[in-house]
Parts: C-alpha cells; structure tokens; sequence
C-alpha cells in the first residue's frame, strides 16, 4: 500500500517541485533583467548631485519681477484645481458614480471631521480647512512629478558646477549635465528648474500660516466679540497681566511652528529623493517615493487641522466652561 501512494505521490512532488524551480528562475531572471537595464541607463544617464538651494530659483523676469519655479509650481496647483473643479461639476448626477463619488465621498470626510470638532461653526470653517489641505495635497504631490527640479535652464554656476553634453533627440537639441569635476579653468553649470515644489520656498507655508493665524484672530472676534482680546491683556488680576502677553507670543509662534514644519518636512523630502537618486539611480529612491506621497498627505492633513482645532478654540472663551459648571 505505501509502495503504490508513493507511486501516485511522486509524480504529482514531481511537478511541483518543477513548478517552484521554475517560478524561482522565472523570478531570478525578472530580477537580472532589471538591474541589466538599470545599470545601462546608469551609465548611459549618469545622474549629478543635485543643488540644494534653500531659495526659489528665478525662472524669467516680467516687468522687473522675478517669477520662480516655486511661483510656478503654485500657479500649476491652482490651475489643475480651478480646471478640475470645472470638469467635476459641469455634470453632476444625483446618484453619483466613479469620480463624482469618490470626491463627494472626500469632502463628506472633511465636512463631518469639521462638523464633529468645532459643532455648530463647522460648516463656517469647512470652506477654509478644506481649501488649505486641499491645496497642499496638490503642490505636495506635484512636487514628486517627473521633470520637478531636474528639468530647467541651465545656468553659469558660481562655484563647481558640472560639464553639459547636448543631445539630439527627434531634431530637438537638449543640453544634459554630466557628473565630473570641472577644470580650474572652465565654466561649470547647474540647473534652474522650471518647477519645484510650492512648500519648498518658506513664503508659502508663511503665507498660509499668516491665513490661518489671522482667520483665527477674525473668528475669535466674530464668536466673543471685543471680549475676546481679553486673553492678550486683562486687568481683573495679576494672573490676567502675566498670561496676557504669553498668549500674545504664542500666537506669533504658530506661525513660526506652521511655516517651519511644513517647509522642513517636504524640503527634507525633496533634498533625499534627490541624494538617493545619486547614490543608486533609477531603481532605490522608488519606495521613498511612496514615502513622500505618505508625507504630503499628511503634513496637509496636520497643517488643515490645527487650523480647525485653532479656529474652534477661538469660538469659547476663557472661563467659559467654569462659568457654565
């Protein structure tokens, strides 16, 4: 009996084990296949260092103004959301399907999280909390697009810089820069891109922190009324005199704490895709991209809610609750 289960069994151990072994050579070749092809375009496209400017980069100057990638970056999140917002409502449907569903399911997340934290002014501050991760969503996520920080004029470099070799591609010349020291004597180049990411230039998250500290001072009088800077100077104690101007500082440092978080975090990002992307091209940094898509989505979700939560703070005044018990 065991004589003839070993007979059945053996061929059947057979197959599989011929159908591991060539799963397991399928997979080695898929692999040996990869790192061939990443390692021609490594030596055909070698990548340079990149410049970590801390300043946006002037891309062309109007009437005296310098507009840079930065500015242009922000001008391309507002037009995708502005050409956006046109497609998806010229055809609403009352039983929405695909898109329409999937964005009204996204705007009912952010309405009822604005509605569950501040209560009756959720809805006042939905359009403003919306429009700021909504906004940054997209300039974060934009910023991680082929072409961001790597394709642009190039430009005499101050210092260092790299040789250019010019390429013809479908009768269209480019000039590409090429990793190597330059001599004492020649003229090294860089890249001024035509975009990079919006939250890389600190005037942009200064600017929404500005919105969102000076939304909240508004809302703040809006709810209290003239009692409401009472927090910043009150006279009823020597308490009130001391935590007064504590408050005052504190809402100077949200700006300071919103601006830099939010700079840091997605400049930091942008600085290592750049590095990875020198050390081993073409293959390691594309894990780190979904890493920063992470990233994006939730220093625009963190920037949107202490706006809520700061805003919904504004609406109740001190000693309300002990006045209420």
């Amino acid at each position: 009996m065991d004589e003839m289960m070993k007979d059945v069994m053996d061929p059947v151990m057979g197959e599989e084990g011929c159908l591991t072994g060539c799963m397991t050579g399928k997979g080695c070749l898929i692999y040996i296949v990869i790192i061939v092809i990443v390692a021609i375009l490594a030596m055909k496209f070698p990548m340079v260092m990149p410049e970590v400017s801390l300043p946006a980069e002037p891309v062309f100057m109007v009437l005296g103004f310098a507009v840079t990638n930065t500015l242009l970056a922000t001008w391309l999140t507002m037009s995708l959301l502005i050409v956006g917002s046109f497609l998806l409502t010229r055809n609403l449907t009352i039983i929405p399907g695909g898109l329409q569903n999937l964005v009204e399911w996204g705007v009912g997340v952010l309405l009822d999280l604005c509605e569950r934290t501040a209560g009756q002014w959720g809805r006042k501050f939905f359009p403003l909390v919306a429009t700021i991760f909504i906004f940054l969503l997209i300039c974060n996520w934009t910023g991680i697009l082929p072409g961001f920080g790597t394709v642009g004029l190039i430009h005499e470099a101050h210092d260092g810089g790299y040789t250019v070799e010019q390429l013809s591609i479908l009768g269209v010349k480019i000039n590409i820069l090429q990793p190597g020291e330059v001599g004492e004597h020649e003229t090294g180049w860089i890249v001024h891109s035509f975009f990079r990411s919006a939250a890389t230039d600190l005037n942009t998250p200064m600017a929404l922190a500005l919105i969102s500290v000076l939304m909240t001072q508004v809302i703040g009088v809006q709810a209290q009324g003239l009692r409401y800077f009472s927090k910043f100077i009150s006279f009823k104690d020597v308490l009130g005199l001391i935590v007064g101007p504590l408050e005052l500082i504190s809402e100077f440092a949200k700006i300071i704490s919103f601006s830099f978080r939010l700079f840091g975090n997605i400049f930091a990002g942008e600085v290592l895709l750049g590095v990875l992307a020198f050390i081993i091209p073409y293959l390691v940094p594309i894990p780190f991209y979904g890493l920063e898509l992470f990233v994006g989505l939730m220093q625009a979700f963190v920037f949107a809610m202490l706006t809520l939560v700061f805003m919904s703070m504004a609406t109740v005044g001190h000693g309300s609750a002990s006045e209420e018990h």
